[in-house]
This record gives C-alpha cells, sequence and structure tokens, in this order.
C-alpha cells in the first residue's frame, strides 16, 4: 500500500470552513448537513485526530457523545490552541466537556431530559438567539446536568427543568448548549447553527455547487495532467456525477466502463449506455452476464452472494482496464457519509467499516485513486449534478443496491427468476413514474414531486422463495410471491414505509398477477428500518 495514492478533492487551504469534532454522536452528520444546507463548508472529524487549523478554519462545534463526561473513558480533548481563540459551540456532551473542564460542574440528573423541551431565552440580545423565538421547541437527550458554569460563564437560555441550558463565556466567542440544534425537532435549530457559523464566526456562506464545480475541475486538472484515468460507472447518481466532473476536467483522458452484470433491471444496460455517451462520455460497455450467473449457481447464503457478485466484478473490470493503455489513476464515487463511517471514533455513530467504493479494486490494479465526490453529502451531489446538467431522471435516479438484483431474489439466482422479477419490477418502476402526486420530492425537499417515484427515496420488488395457490383462469395455480417494498429516507442510515394510495396498489398488484407469467400474489412491505433494512437481503 505505500506505493498508493489516495487524491481527493479537499479544500482544507482554500475553503473557509468550520471544523466539526465528532465524539461518536449518532446524529453529528446532521451538523454538518444543517451546515451545508446554509452553503457553509464543513468538515467532521474525530475528537482524537483533530487536523492542522489553518485560517481557514473560522469556527470549531463539539458534538454530542453517548457518554458521560463523568464516565472514566470519556472523550477528552484539548482545546488549548482552540478555546478562546476561535469561536466555539459545544452541543450537549459538548457543552458538558467545556463546563466539566474548565472551572465548571456535571452532575447525573434526578430531572432528566429525553425528547422535547421548551428554551426560555435569558438573553435577548445574544448573538446565538437572533431570529430564534422565546419558548421554541428543543430537543434534549442527555442524563447528565450542568449543575455550576466555568469562571466568566453566564446562562443566555434554560428549560422548565435545566437551567443551564445554554451558556456563553465573557471575553470570548465560546457558546455552549444542552440540547441538539441540528435535529428536525428543535424548531429553530437551523437558525441557531447558521448565527453561529455566519454572524458569530463570519462565514460567508459561499460553498456552492457552481464554486464545487469551479474547485473541483481546477484541482482535477492540476493534480491529473495529462494521465489516463478509469472509472467504472454503475449508472447510479454518485457515479454518474463523478464521471462529468472527471470529462468536464480531462475530457478524453478519462475511459468509463459500464459492466452488465446480468442482474440490472430491464433494459437498464442499454438504456443508461445510451444515456451516457449522449452526455459525450467516453464509455465501454461490457457485457458479462452469463459470467456472474455461472458464479452465483447453487449460491443461497445472502453473503455468500453479495462476495462472489462482488469478485466477479472485480475479474471482469481488471480485464476490461488492462486494455486500456498508460492508465494511472481509478476513479471512485466516494462521497462524504462513506468516508465518516470508515473512520474509527470511541463511539458508536462510527462503527468501523470499508466504504463500498475500496474494497478489492485498488489493491489488485494497483492504481492511484481519485475521488472527487469525497467532500459531499449525497443531497449535494445531487444538487451538484443539477449545475452540470445531468438529466433530471439520471440525477434522481433511487439508490440501487451493488449486487443489484441478486439480492432482490431471495435464494438462488436462475434466469427465469430473472425473468420474473425484472417484468415485475418494470410494471411497478414504471406505475410510479407515471402516478401523478402533491408530495414533495425525496431528492429535493423544497421543491414538489412531479410523479410518485420523485417522492420516494427508494423503491423495488423482491421475489420471495415461496409459492402460493391461487385461482388464475378457473384453473389452480401455485407460482411465487412478489413483495413491493417504498421507503423515504434522508440518508438511508433510517427510513420509514411509504404510505402509496390505495388506487395505485390496487393498479400494480393487477398488472404484475395479469402480465407477469409465474406470479399470482403481490405483498406490500410495511415495515421501518431500524428494526427491518431497506433491502432484504
Amino acid at each position: 500500500m505505500d506505493e498508493k495514492v489516495y487524491f481527493c478533492t479537499k479544500f482544507s487551504f482554500m475553503q473557509e470552513m468550520i471544523l466539526i469534532l465528532d465524539f461518536g454522536s449518532q446524529v453529528t452528520q446532521l451538523i454538518g448537513r444543517r451546515l451545508r444546507e446554509l452553503n457553509v463548508y464543513c468538515e467532521i472529524h474525530p475528537y482524537n485526530k483533530i487536523p492542522v487549523i489553518g485560517e481557514n478554519v473560522k469556527g470549531v462545534i463539539l458534538s454530542g457523545s453517548p457518554f458521560s463526561v463523568r464516565d472514566e473513558k470519556a472523550p477528552f480533548v484539548d482545546l488549548s490552541g482552540i478555546k478562546g481563540k476561535l469561536p466555539l459551540l459545544g452541543i450537549c456532551y459538548g457543552a458538558q466537556f467545556i463546563a466539566q473542564h474548565f472551572g465548571g460542574e456535571v452532575k447525573g440528573s434526578v430531572a432528566r431530559e429525553y425528547g422535547r423541551a421548551q428554551l426560555h431565552l435569558l438573553d435577548l440580545s445574544s448573538l446565538m438567539w437572533l431570529g430564534v423565538d422565546d419558548d421554541s421547541q428543543v430537543w434534549m437527550s442527555h442524563g447528565d446536568t450542568i449543575t455550576k458554569l466555568p469562571e466568566n460563564a453566564r446562562a443566555i437560555a434554560c428549560t422548565d427543568d435545566v437551567f443551564f441550558a445554554a451558556y456563553k463565556i465573557d471575553g470570548e466567542e465560546t457558546y455552549a448548549v444542552q440540547f441538539h440544534p441540528e435535529v428536525f425537532h428543535t424548531e429553530d435549530g437551523k437558525q441557531m447553527l447558521e448565527n453561529f457559523a455566519i454572524r458569530i464566526c463570519g462565514c460567508k456562506g459561499d460553498w456552492t455547487p457552481d464554486s464545487f464545480i469551479d474547485n473541483t475541475v481546477a484541482s482535477l486538472r492540476q493534480q491529473l495532467g495529462d494521465d489516463k484515468v478509469i472509472l467504472g460507472l454503475s449508472g447510479g447518481v454518485d457515479s454518474t456525477v463523478a464521471a462529468v466532473l472527471l470529462n468536464k476536467a480531462i475530457g478524453k483522458n478519462l475511459t468509463c466502463i459500464f459492466v452488465d452484470n446480468g442482474l440490472l433491471r430491464k433494459n437498464e444496460f442499454e438504456d443508461v449506455l445510451d444515456s451516457y455517451k449522449e452526455m459525450g462520455l467516453n464509455v465501454i460497455g461490457v457485457h458479462s452476464g452469463h459470467l456472474f450467473l455461472e458464479k452465483l449457481k447453487g449460491v443461497t447464503d445472502p453473503e455468500a452472494k453479495r462476495k462472489a457478485i462482488g469478485s466477479t466484478f472485480i475479474d471482469v473490470f481488471d480485464a476490461e482496464a488492462q486494455k486500456i493503455e498508460g492508465a494511472r489513476w481509478l476513479a471512485q464515487g466516494t462521497i462524504y457519509p462513506d468516508v465518516i463511517e470508515s473512520v474509527s471514533v470511541n463511539g458508536p455513530s462510527c462503527k468501523i467499516k470499508s466504504h463500498h467504493n475500496v474494497g478489492g479494486l485498488p489493491e489488485k490494479m494497483n492504481l492511484k485513486i481519485v475521488e472527487p465526490l469525497r467532500s459531499l453529502f449525497k443531497d449535494e451531489v445531487r444538487r451538484v449534478g443539477r449545475a452540470l446538467g445531468i438529466k433530471r431522471e439520471l440525477i434522481g435516479r433511487h439508490p440501487f443496491p451493488g449486487p443489484s438484483l441478486g439480492i432482490r431474489i431471495l435464494g438462488e439466482v436462475t434466469e427465469e427468476k430473472l425473468r420474473i422479477l425484472r417484468d415485475a419490477d418494470d410494471i411497478f418502476i414504471k406505475g410510479l413514474r407515471n402516478w401523478p402526486c402533491e408530495l414533495p420530492s425525496a431528492s429535493y425537499p423544497n421543491e414538489m414531486a412531479d410523479n410518485l417515484y420523485d417522492s420516494i427515496w427508494q423503491a423495488g420488488t423482491i421475489l420471495l422463495p415461496v409459492k402460493s395457490v391461487g385461482v388464475m383462469g378457473d384453473e389452480r395455480s401455485y407460482e411465487y410471491t412478489i413483495a413491493l417494498r417504498a421507503v423515504i429516507s434522508t440518508d438511508g442510515m433510517t427510513a420509514d414505509w411509504v404510505h402509496l394510495p390505495y388506487e395505485f396498489m390496487a393498479k400494480v398488484s393487477n398488472d404484475i398477477i395479469n402480465k407477469v407469467r409465474g406470479v399470482n400474489r403481490v405483498c406490500y412491505d410495511i415495515s421501518s428500518k431500524p428494526p427491518a433494512t431497506i433491502e432484504w437481503e
């Protein structure tokens, strides 16, 4: 691995930013998302891996944590280079950490607060409360409470049960709140974060899709020069946007490879390949479905199927890539949540995992890696895609699993089962696209959706490994069951099932049973994540 070079377009030395130190909270990513919505660039780093703080860092935020500051092994961070020198905001654990380590006191509380509370403002002149309503709702999630403030600190807000709900240290721009302004249930939380980032830290709020594109293209040109780059396209949003950015920067020096693994949706390979060619991408389409199906023969375990599909893809992609002379870089559609989840923090929010783009390929191909979307959240990728002029139907595509329909067929994958699933899935997805609705868009919450498909985060069909008795044409049938799945989410980490109209469900069910040979029953999955997952395997 010593010879590997990982390059991503980061702006740590040019773009003003807020640094977020993560203590393991489940909602740390939400702090980043809210700031990005304000066009303020930010980066999330583990509390124990603080980067070099340059002049572009305008302020620091300390996240919440599952730990108590009173725990023997509670996370500790040295704030000597930050507190009193830069604007600082402590949230929940962060607020209690500042109090505990700078002369205050934190104790276990009898009146613990979990859930909604009303915030009473004690200092209406505080910059933190500009545009914030007195008695607005906030979201609490803590068992400890601050019983004594640090020297020179004063309370600027309270709730009915906690007096030091928010405080400021005089003589420095240090603020702390024991609630979570980043979550949806804190009514004026986004306004509070805007006050901190824009009014207290002095950020300009100039982190826009256009500025990202300009900076990224310039950075890619400088880094890559005349080198050749290979990118594996999947048809998904991330790889598509990455490809267009790279194409804008280096043109024909980018070669894209789109592999047909035999497990794609109906007509997907041909339709997506045509779209890529219309966009001017240098793309190679590879038909390899027979290889994947051969590897999947007799395989029923979900993890074994994933491994078989993944290893076969690596072999096919590598064989095709070897035909491209002089390639030095492998491009990947890694996005910011992948990066965050790949970093270890002593807390449950950052369970160590290798993000999905890294496994296998870099080691096998011995290429340097370029990740142009590494600093973006999913919604930002879509905004950048729109700014690049990518067609709405590509940018608004639902997430689709890497193993494709291979994990939407429970049990062994066969040609016959793929035919059944493709036909049923095609009816469901086309039905969602053709059914009008008056709901917010899942991809662009500030806009209305054109149809049911656009209002949903992810939808698909699952072929169950069971048959049931039915009656078709006065004859007894014994055929497969199809399950339909549609969920709403913001990042895929949690999801809830969509309340699809009964009239729509009746039409789709009727169409599938009448038009798909081999199916006589359709069910709808009404499970949320957690406890279920979005995919069934």
